[in-house]
């Protein structure tokens, strides 16, 4: 019973620290306010989290592994690796919209973590996911994979980001998925 309650205050605490980190950056959300809004103690968020920085890595944690998830079940059901690829590549750049993932894990998460840490969390979800759908493509040579894997998971982030910014976030969504499938296409060709 202890257990159950422990996972569920610290779900809580990602919770309500996820909404707080989107809304207000990193540094602009104050630990108390995430303890104020959880109805919690001090000594209730350190028995889950060393403090302010692990929090936010338990939030970016949930946020990959929730934009993974969401951007798998867009490929599923794709005829061939090529139309996987293009599945997951307008997905992603949907879901990097979310204020939540954009905020989060666009915007602070190389900076609150360092970069380093980062590379290593996306490599085990988004980039990880990039890299084996264009591997499985077979059009990348294996020994320029992971530069192309960077080089087109910068240029979805920055399209992800444009769409985000736009005065006309459905105008600048349906542009997008245009560009990424003519990008995809020069690429696989």
């Amino acid at each position: 019973m202890n257990r159950k309650r422990g996972a569920a205050t610290r779900e809580q605490l990602i919770g309500i620290a996820t909404r707080l980190f989107a809304e207000h950056g990193y540094e602009d959300t104050p630990i108390e306010a995430v303890l104020q809004e959880a109805g919690m103690s001090r000594g209730a968020l350190y028995h889950h989290f060393a403090g302010k920085e692990a929090l936010f890595e338990a939030v970016l944690e949930a946020v990959e592994a929730d934009t993974s998830r969401k951007t798998v079940e867009a490929t599923r059901g794709a005829p061939d690796p090529v139309a996987a690829l293009h599945a997951g590549a307008l997905a992603w750049i949907r879901l990097a919209g979310d204020p939540v993932v954009r905020r989060i894990l666009l915007i602070d998460a190389p900076s609150v973590i360092g970069w380093e840490r980062w590379r290593e969390m996306e490599e085990r979800y988004v980039f990880g996911l990039l890299r084996a759908a264009l591997h499985a493509t077979g059009a990348v040579p294996s020994e320029l994979l992971d530069v192309f894997a960077h080089s087109l998971l910068a240029a979805l982030n920055e399209i992800a980001l444009l769409i985000a910014r736009s005065d006309d976030p459905a105008q600048a969504t349906r542009t997008a998925e245009t560009a990424v499938a003519e990008l995809l296409r020069r690429l696989l060709a």
